[in-house]
């Protein structure tokens, strides 16, 4: 079997230089986060808020937490003190919880929108249109402890290749439209976070910055 180092150096060398990876490390234990933490990864996805916790107290503290999951306005406070990123932004009411713990930490918590465009009825995420409105409606502009940094999406989990690529293109170019109408002078609005452990090399090629692999480097969740 083969061990999580050799699965992350095989996984790393199949990224372009430009798309991050995010491992995905929820569900497997700190001596696993480690192993990976020993090759030299620092970015690692959780997506449960009590697990994050005892693993941001028991792990190396220059470990980037990105913060994947659905995540509920009740627990940001939770993390809102050390979070590198929360990727799953789903409405104005979670922004607007984010920014006001982060203005009791005196942080900036970057965070990415999440967009549903898969065609699958996934609970969470904004359609276009909704994402759109959010933008315009400008309350985020006010926001002095959240910055937009990006996108993320989950393409539809289906053998259909082309379908993958023509959802992941879509989140790409509504991409581009929000940042030339909204962040066109923000360097830091830069990421597109899509592409898991069985899309993310046609993530690769549909312009994500990020992906987030879990299965491919940790093995099946323990």
């Amino acid at each position: 079997m083969s061990s999580i180092s050799e699965n992350l150096k095989k996984v790393l060398s199949t990224l372009p230089d430009d798309v991050r990876l995010v491992a995905v490390s929820k569900y497997h234990p700190a001596e696993s986060i480690l192993e990976a933490y020993n090759e030299g990864q620092r970015v690692f996805g959780e997506s449960h808020v009590q697990e994050l916790q005892v693993k941001h107290e028991t792990l190396p503290n220059d470990i980037q937490w990105h913060f994947i999951g659905h995540l509920q306005t009740n627990k940001v406070k939770y993390i809102a003190p050390y979070v590198s990123m929360i990727e799953a932004v789903d409405s104005l009411r979670l922004l607007q919880e984010i920014e006001r713990q982060a203005a009791k930490c005196g942080r900036v918590v970057d965070v990415l929108l999440e967009l549903h465009i898969a065609e699958e009825e996934t609970k969470y995420g904004l359609t276009i249109n909704d994402c759109r409105q959010l933008l315009e409606e400008g309350e985020w502009r006010q926001m002095e402890h959240v910055r937009i940094c990006g996108l993320m999406m989950m393409a539809s989990y289906v053998e259909d290749n082309d379908q993958i690529a023509r959802e992941m293109s879509l989140a790409a170019d509504f991409f581009d439209e929000v940042k030339e109408r909204f962040f066109a002078d923000a360097d830091y609005f830069c990421e597109r976070s899509w592409g898991m452990s069985h899309d993310y090399l046609i993530a690769c090629r549909c312009r994500s910055t990020m992906v987030r692999i879990g299965t491919t480097i940790f093995g099946e969740r323990t």
